[in-house]
C-alpha cells in the first residue's frame, strides 16, 4: 500500500482497503467511515508541493497475529522529507499503526480498520537535543 502511496496510484491503495474499512487518519480527528469519507478527506488535502515534500516511507518492528481469516498487524511507519526550502535537514514523522486485515474471497487480505497516531511529526527543521 505504500509503495502505491508513493507513486500517487490512488486505484492500487484502494485495492488494498475494504470499501467499507474505518480509518483513523493521522490528519483528520473524526473516524472515517467508508471509501466516500476518505475521497472526502484526500480531496480536502493540501496540494503537492504546498508543504514539506515526502521522500519515502519506511514500515518497521511489525508484529502481526493471524486469528484465521483476520489479522492483526501493529508496526512504526518513518515518513522521510526533502530538505527545506533552505536546504536544512528536516525531521523524519514517526507514527505508529494497528491494522486490522480480513481475507477476501480470493485468499488475499483487506485492511479493514487502519489507526494512524503521530508520535514524532515530521517535514519541519531538524534540530539537535
Amino acid at each position: 500500500m505504500y509503495e502505491a502511496y508513493m507513486a500517487g496510484d490512488r486505484t492500487a491503495i484502494d485495492a488494498r482497503l475494504d470499501p467499507e474499512a474505518t480509518v483513523w487518519d493521522s490528519a483528520a480527528d473524526p473516524l472515517l467511515l467508508g471509501r466516500a469519507d476518505l475521497e472526502r478527506l484526500r480531496d480536502e488535502r493540501p496540494e503537492p508541493g504546498s508543504g514539506p515534500v515526502e521522500t519515502g516511507l519506511v514500515a518497521y518492528d511489525p508484529v502481526v497475529d493471524v486469528f484465521g481469516d483476520t489479522a492483526l498487524l501493529r508496526y512504526w511507519l518513518r515518513v522521510d522529507f526533502a530538505p527545506g526550502p533552505d536546504g536544512a535537514a528536516t525531521r523524519p514523522e514517526l507514527v505508529r499503526n494497528t491494522a486490522v486485515l480480513r481475507r477476501d474471497a480470493d485468499g488475499g487480505w483487506l485492511i479493514v480498520h487502519l489507526h494512524e497516531d503521530v508520535r514524532q511529526p515530521g517535514g519541519v527543521p531538524a534540530v539537535d537535543v
